[in-house]
């Protein structure tokens, strides 16, 4: 069942995170959605700029509503991820998403403020939420690269005036993630001060925490061991913060890098260990089955593992209203 995201913020919010997961084919889905199943918890579906490329949006449309049906017990919203102003118009109009992302971070603040504002006054008019971001984000995501000197941490007192000035329903923050596979190097980790700091300024509000993938060193270590030539430094984020922050009013967690290291695991491995094989439908049933796994580990690090009852539950009340 595709619901609104702000409907799975307001079940949400103080109490787990919703799990944002970026896809762009049929494995990626089914995998994404079996692991909510074992889960049983709800989630976010995302489209990127790169999918959107790739497949096209209607090939992904209708990945998505096809195994919406494979899964009927599901509950999931649909959000574009980084979206351009013209992306985001473009996903409103399809009448298809349930929210959509501008990304305006990387424009002075009054610039960003604009082109939010605007995307806002359009989305709302059809029933649509949007996130927004301020502050920058180290690292590279899709086609999306900021060097690290020039990653800004979100100040408290400008998120208050940029949610105020713009009407954004959700915030994505820079509170020490990044992009990609390195994301922090020594002891550096989250920080929780600069969290509660934004939500002091703005209770109830739902923040949305951008490049959370782990990198796990394991899934580092085996992808070299088969071939892989990736930083065996690579280091993510402590998925055991994740717990910490939401009470902080974190209440959605974009999850894409980690997804592609399991992708790529299976497949070299899959691959190195069954030479002869040319079936490429061997090494992605693994996938869906590895990817599910994933899922349901991430899910119980957000605290959404064992809660899609108790959001049906909540939303079947707001329906009946």
């Amino acid at each position: 069942m595709i619901v609104t995201t702000k409907a799975l913020f307001e079940v949400a919010y103080g109490k787990f995170a919703v799990g944002a997961y970026n896809i762009n084919n049929m494995e990626q889905a089914l995998g994404l959605f079996e692991g909510h199943r074992r889960a049983q918890a709800p989630f976010i579906v995302q489209i990127s700029r790169g999918a959107r490329k790739y497949a096209g949006p209607k090939m992904l449309q209708n990945i998505i509503l096809a195994a919406e049906e494979m899964y009927p017990e599901s509950i999931f919203a649909v959000h574009i991820d980084h979206g351009t102003e013209e992306v985001c118009y473009d996903a409103i109009d399809s009448g298809f998403y349930s929210s959509v992302m501008i990304d305006a971070s990387h424009e002075p603040f009054e610039k960003n403020v604009e082109i939010t504002r605007r995307v806002v006054e359009y989305a709302h008019k059809h029933g649509l939420s949007v996130e927004a971001e301020l502050g920058m984000l180290g690292g590279v995501e899709e086609d999306i690269q900021v060097d690290e000197k020039h990653a800004m941490l979100t100040d408290p007192d400008e998120a208050l005036e940029f949610v105020r000035r713009t009407g954004c329903d959700s915030l994505a923050v820079a509170i020490g993630t990044s992009h990609g596979a390195y994301k922090f190097t020594g002891n550096q980790g989250l920080h929780f001060d600069r969290i509660a700091a934004i939500q002091e300024r703005l209770p109830g509000f739902p923040l949305v925490m951008h490049g959370s993938s782990s990198v796990p060193a394991d899934e580092v270590a085996r992808i070299n061991a088969a071939g892989g030539a990736l930083d065996p430094s690579a280091k993510g984020v402590d998925p055991d913060e994740f717990a910490k922050a939401v009470p902080l009013g974190v209440t959605k967690v974009n999850i894409d890098t980690d997804g592609r290291l399991v992708w790529t695991r299976v497949h070299r491995e899959y691959l190195r260990d069954h030479p002869d094989v040319f079936d490429f439908r061997k090494p992605g049933n693994a996938f869906i089955d590895a990817y599910a796994k994933f899922i349901d580990h991430k899910s119980e690090k957000l605290l959404s593992k064992g809660t899609l009852e108790t959001v049906r539950q909540a939303l079947t009340k707001v329906a009946s209203k």
